[in-house]
């Protein structure tokens, strides 16, 4: 009898360890990821210019984290792009919900901020196709697909997969740390104002205006039987504007994830997402080294996924999951331009657009000098010339367990708001997420906005914003704390 009873406690308890339960049941979670890579030959983001794919270095994903315990599931999706739209979040977010019953506002979606990805929104976008529609006689060889209709059905697709394989699962949570591969991108000079990327070894630098974040958030996800690691997601404020050249990528995270799968398995789907880092990305100015480098960016990616799994053996094991969510959705006033302003910007951008006999529209004028910082604020009016005098952005806060919680951002949010958050946050491990369901815009502190340079005079947000959203997080993560 004795024997019998310790059997069955032996059982008990393994099969406690194995299945993470709080009070509100068992936690249940899986993850999916949906190929998005579009054809070959569409433009590509994150330039003043126009650029054409002319392959594919690493696909591009979107990778889909759905997690339940009892009534309460969230459903997260990582997409490798350089942003968002509402347009395509909404879509998407109604749809799965409709197909999956998980409400609207625990469904968030956000982009790694990969520069190397598809130019699919926006006045560029605009500016482009329509010139491409003109000389083309209704074609635009570079968009061969509705490539956001595409993005929305790949998006619910990865939802509705992970959803309807849902089973018994453990989280490990907490944060790393990364030091030596982040840096702040904006210096007090010795003559002259703040600059964005002044150069390497640019003997005018005083110092950094701006600090980094080296934390690294981490959640990886693990069969409650087998202990086996199915997934996770990392999180780390860092642009991920390293690879450069004209190849479709998803930057350093594909390195981190390649180097992932290399501990944990061929299966194991790595998700990405960009903590607050609108004026941080991995130039060290005072080496000699180029700023686009594939090298360096395996380097990066490689680096970062050996801090996680040095890491994760020192994580707890969350043991009492308690997965709650709070959104709210606030206004955000945006700059509003003269008609002056937006008159005189049409004329400049049409002046730096010649068309080409090959129907292709080439800027007269490239790199981060000369009229750079006029195109950056002449596109700027344009994109602001049809939008109202301010924007309704989302925050999200989704609770893990007592100790941790992931708060969702719009935008580009400089790294200083994002320490501010974590600095007054009542969870001992608070992860922030940026460019979340909607890009929004570069979203500086009001002390950069006294400062200036590139990111400011590319913000359609005003100054104060960044501190409307870091009130507004606090507040949700102070009600959400048991």
């Amino acid at each position: 009898m004795k024997k019998l009873l310790l059997l069955v406690l032996s059982f008990l308890g393994s099969d406690a360890f194995a299945f993470a339960q709080g009070p509100g049941g068992i936690l249940k979670g899986n993850m999916t990821q949906a190929n998005i890579t579009p054809p070959v030959g569409c433009r590509l983001a994150g330039h003043f210019y126009e650029i054409f794919s002319t392959g594919v270095h690493d696909s591009l994903w979107a990778k889909a984290m759905v997690l339940q315990q009892g009534k309460e599931k969230f459903a997260f999706v990582f997409c490798d792009l350089i942003g968002l739209t509402t347009h395509v979040s909404a879509n998407a977010r109604l749809q799965a919900s409709a197909k999956t019953g998980i409400p609207v506002k625990n469904i968030m979606i956000t982009a790694a901020h990969s520069h190397t990805g598809p130019l699919f929104y926006g006045f560029q976008h605009t500016y482009f196709h329509r010139r491409a529609l003109a000389a083309g006689k209704g074609q635009d060889p570079h968009e061969r697909l509705d490539y956001s209709r595409f993005l929305v059905r790949k998006i619910v697709a990865a939802i509705v997969k992970a959803n309807g394989a849902i089973h018994p699962v453990q989280l490990v949570a907490g944060i790393g740390e990364q030091n030596g591969l982040s840096f702040n991108r904006r210096y007090y000079m010795k003559h002259g104002p703040v600059l964005f990327n002044p150069g390497p070894l640019n003997p005018d630098i005083a110092g950094p205006a701006g600090p980094i974040d080296p934390a690294v958030g981490i959640l990886l996800l693990r069969d409650g039987r087998s202990q086996k690691y199915e997934g996770g997601l990392t999180v780390f404020a860092m642009h991920a504007d390293c690879i450069g050249g004209t190849e479709m990528s998803a930057d350093y995270p594909y390195f981190l994830e390649r180097t992932l799968k290399g501990r944990w398995g061929k299966g194991f789907i790595s998700a990405f997402s960009l903590g607050p880092s609108g004026d941080i990305n991995d130039v060290d100015v005072k080496k000699d080294q180029p700023i686009y480098s594939a090298a360096n960016t395996e380097r990066i990616g490689q680096t970062l996924g050996k801090t996680v799994i040095n890491t994760v053996p020192g994580l707890p094991v969350i043991s009492r999951p308690a997965l709650a969510m709070l959104s709210t959705k606030i206004l955000l006033p945006l700059q509003v331009p003269t008609k002056e302003q937006i008159d005189s910007a049409r004329v400049l951008i049409n002046s730096l657009y010649e068309v080409k006999k090959t129907g292709r529209y080439l800027a007269n004028a490239g790199g981060e000098s000369g009229d750079f910082l006029k195109r950056v604020e002449m596109s700027k009016y344009l994109a602001l010339a049809d939008r109202k005098k301010a924007v309704q952005v989302e925050v999200q806060v989704f609770r893990i367990d007592d100790e941790t919680a992931l708060v969702g951002l719009p935008g580009e949010l400089f790294v200083e708001l994002g320490l501010a958050i974590k600095k007054r946050s009542p969870f001992k491990n608070t992860i922030v997420m940026t460019v979340c369901n909607d890009k929004t815009s570069y979203i500086p502190t009001q002390k950069a906005f006294r400062e200036g340079s590139y990111e400011v005079t590319n913000a359609i947000v005003k100054s104060g914003d960044g501190e409307m959203l870091v009130t507004t997080a606090l507040r949700l993560l102070a009600e959400i704390k048991r």
